[in-house]
């Protein structure tokens, strides 16, 4: 198993890119009423500056050290059960309080808003992992939480919930009776865009609150660099190499985490960069079948608007265990890159999803969450296959690094339902996604930037 020592800095991929992300706009329903969303500026610097190297916060760094670094391993027995013809390490990040990889960031905002004088955090959650690491990082710095969970979330995952209030944080199900933007939407109880919306809505009008969310933003991929350096290092001390690095995308901050920094250090270095693939959820292709294009963020409609590959954040988003993944757009950094093929993206069912992360449970003693689960197919795709039909991918002729960015244990009744049988793949209406994309704004390719495709 490889080891190493906790990094002291972030690594930022931006001052490696061709050129600046374009910027964000203004949406058209924006009004002097609308919603605000301030961050402490040590965040905002995070996002904007082109600065490589950050240095950790000791607060932060002393906090990190009850679970960094993480461990990874080859995972030999799980090559074995796929037929894997290349090593396959994996890097886990379950291993914490939050079972997940968002308390690394979830930490580091805590300390910066505490830091500005916020006394409560308000967010919003898919699968649960952001809320109860936001729950366990306010708690650790003394701070009050609110999370808003996706409703067939939380009634699939009630334990979910009560980790969360065991950690202090008061929990409610999206849609709930609390804010206008519920009242209004048409996505359903299946939208994280939904609850996200209703904690910005709610902070808002909260003294002392401020809203924060730990996916998709810059400064949260670059707080998840932790994970890519330290997996860089841990491949390094055991002599192995890799040409691919996978992880599953929601917005994208456990891919972020683990695959900025290899191209980072390949850009810094002069040499070729990896394969990096984001692994998606077919019910939310945003980043196979999406459109790069000026979408919200949430279902508020009154925050900037991002460039970002989206499938629409009206997308009336198809159930499924897929979970945090079902998130309509991908960050923008991600979006970008990708955009240059910089990154490539695969989608990845349900069902295979869950297949894989009960092999991985069968011989890895691990049990990945349904999220990881696609990160652990679409490897298991590129260590064994020849070909990969759903995205043209071939396969890696040294190694593949998967992050299993967290733990099953309350995604249990998925896994009962596949085995079950109870599980299908629902595949989006083609119709329903052009609709959704219908009348975004194109975001036009930076000067300078390299060629793209869908």
């Amino acid at each position: 198993m490889g080891t190493t020592s906790l990094p002291t800095s972030w690594r930022s991929v931006l001052p490696h890119l061709d050129e600046q992300l374009p910027p964000d706009r203004t949406p058209q329903t924006a009004s002097r009423d609308g919603v605000q969303v301030n961050l402490p500026m040590e965040l905002v610097r995070q996002s904007v500056l082109q600065k490589e190297h950050w240095d950790i916060p000791a607060e932060i760094v002393e906090a990190y050290r009850a679970f960094r670094p993480t461990p990874l391993w080859r995972a030999e027995r799980f090559e074995r059960a796929v037929g894997a013809r290349v090593p396959i390490y994996v890097k886990y990040e379950g291993g914490n309080i939050s079972g997940s990889h968002k308390l690394n960031t979830a930490l580091a905002q805590a300390y910066y808003y505490a830091k500005a004088g916020v006394r409560e955090l308000v967010s919003g959650t898919g699968a649960g992992q952001w809320g109860t690491a936001l729950a366990a990082a306010c708690a650790m710095f003394g701070m009050k939480c609110t999370v808003f969970m996706v409703g067939n979330s939380l009634r699939r995952k009630p334990y979910r919930g009560t980790l969360m209030r065991t950690l202090g944080a008061t929990v409610h199900a999206s849609p709930s009776p609390l804010t206008e933007v519920a009242a209004q939407s048409r996505a359903g109880v299946n939208s994280l865009s939904l609850a996200i919306g209703e904690a910005v809505e709610y902070a808002a009008k909260t003294d002392g609150a401020a809203f924060c969310i730990g996916s998709g933003e810059t400064y949260s991929i670059l707080h998840q660099s932790v994970i890519g350096l330290e997996a860089a290092d841990q491949l390094a001390a055991l002599d192995a190499e890799v040409d691919a690095v996978v992880g599953c995308v929601g917005a994208g901050s456990n891919f972020g985490g683990i695959a900025l920094p290899f191209f980072a250090e390949a850009a810094a270095t002069g040499t070729r960069a990896p394969l990096l693939l984001a692994a998606e959820s077919s019910t939310t292709p945003k980043l196979t079948r999406g459109t790069y294009a000026y979408d919200r963020t949430d279902a508020t409609g009154t925050g900037p608007m991002e460039a970002m590959y989206t499938i629409g954040s009206s997308y009336p988003i198809p159930d499924s265990h897929s979970a945090g993944l079902r998130f309509h757009g991908a960050a923008k950094v991600l979006s970008a890159m990708r955009h240059r093929d910089q990154i490539a993206a695969t989608a990845i069912g349900q069902v295979d999803a869950l297949d894989a992360g009960r092999l991985f449970t069968r011989s890895e003693m691990v049990l990945p969450a349904p999220e990881s689960g696609h990160a652990l197919a679409a490897a298991a795709r590129l260590a064994s296959a020849g070909a990969d039909a759903n995205s043209g991918l071939l396969r890696s002729e040294r190694g593949v690094v998967v992050c299993v960015s967290g733990h099953g244990y309350l995604d249990l009744g998925a896994y009962q339902q596949l085995m079950d049988g109870e599980l299908s793949d629902v595949a989006p209406d083609p119709e329903e996604l052009r609709r959704a994309m219908s009348g975004l704004q194109t975001a036009q390719e930076p000067v300078g930037a390299g060629a793209h495709h869908d």
